[in-house]
């Protein structure tokens, strides 16, 4: 019969390898057992530890952590596809970042991980009619973590959000699956329009530090956008933009931009 952690590894192979990571992380530094018991081991699944995490992370005099943690169980029991898609980001993390060595990282200390699951809260909030409770978990959001991210916006899988700092992320932006972005990052709108005003950004797309997407447009599948650029027009999938405002400079250079985080231009 195989034994309990084989098991887990079995059912969840990402939860397992937090557990694991989180006994070591003990070992070598024990003044953090406390809190990477609390924060890990206490739990029995990876959605109570996230759910323990953000609420945590998003209470404030106005709302504590106990209610907060009630309302993202409950999100988390009524719709599994938030953590299937925070599972996901973990990894997307893991993979794509060069600074993030264990799965342990984005769960605890990476800002950008936490706001999007958080934006997940909300999104899910805003989708059920609980708009108040979905404005709220955007403040504290943008309070704690530098992030703006309206509950509106739709926003795939497997995105990783790389420090994160002022990322802006507007009402109608829809964001696809496996897409990377750097800190300062800014999908708004172009004016005071009411509508369907902000970017819509395919899968694998890699959209560099300081890039500003404005308006309804669209980006193509795996393209890439260049650190600083401002971009106002539709992009083919598979090209490179850059400039202010951006243009085309050529292919993207690889099957998936987003994956590779290569953000070189060697020219045509």
């Amino acid at each position: 019969m195989a034994t309990p952690q084989a098991q887990l590894a079995e059912i969840d192979p990402v939860w397992s390898r937090i557990r694991s990571e989180a006994q070591d992380a003990i070992a070598a530094e024990p003044l953090m057992g406390g809190l990477i018991h609390t924060g890990v081991l206490h739990h029995q699944s990876f959605a109570c530890a996230l759910a323990y995490r953000l609420s945590l992370k998003l209470a404030s005099d106005e709302m504590g952590a106990q209610i907060l943690r009630e309302i993202i169980d409950g999100a988390y029991a009524a719709e599994p596809e938030l953590v299937n898609s925070a599972r996901a980001d973990l990894v997307a993390t893991y993979e794509r970042d060069p600074a993030c060595h264990r799965f342990l990282q984005p769960l605890f200390y990476f800002k950008g991980y936490q706001a999007i699951q958080a934006y997940r809260l909300g999104h899910w909030l805003w989708e059920q009619g609980r708009l108040d409770l979905a404005y709220f978990v955007q403040m504290r959001v943008s309070e704690t973590f530098g992030v703006d991210i309206h509950p509106a916006a739709r926003i795939g899988r497997g995105v990783m959000i790389d420090h994160a700092h002022s990322v802006v992320i507007g009402e109608t932006a829809v964001v696809g699956d496996n897409v990377s972005m750097l800190h300062s990052v800014t999908l708004g709108g172009t004016g005071k329009e009411e509508q369907d005003r902000h970017p819509k950004i395919g899968n694998g797309v890699l959209i560099g530090a300081g890039a500003k997407v404005l308006g309804n447009i669209r980006i193509g599948d795996c393209s890439r956008i260049a650190a600083g650029s401002v971009v106002l027009i539709d992009i083919p999938a598979c090209k490179t933009v850059a400039g202010v405002p951006a243009r085309i400079v050529g292919e993207a250079g690889c099957a998936q931009p987003s994956v590779s985080m290569d953000q070189t231009f060697k020219g045509e």
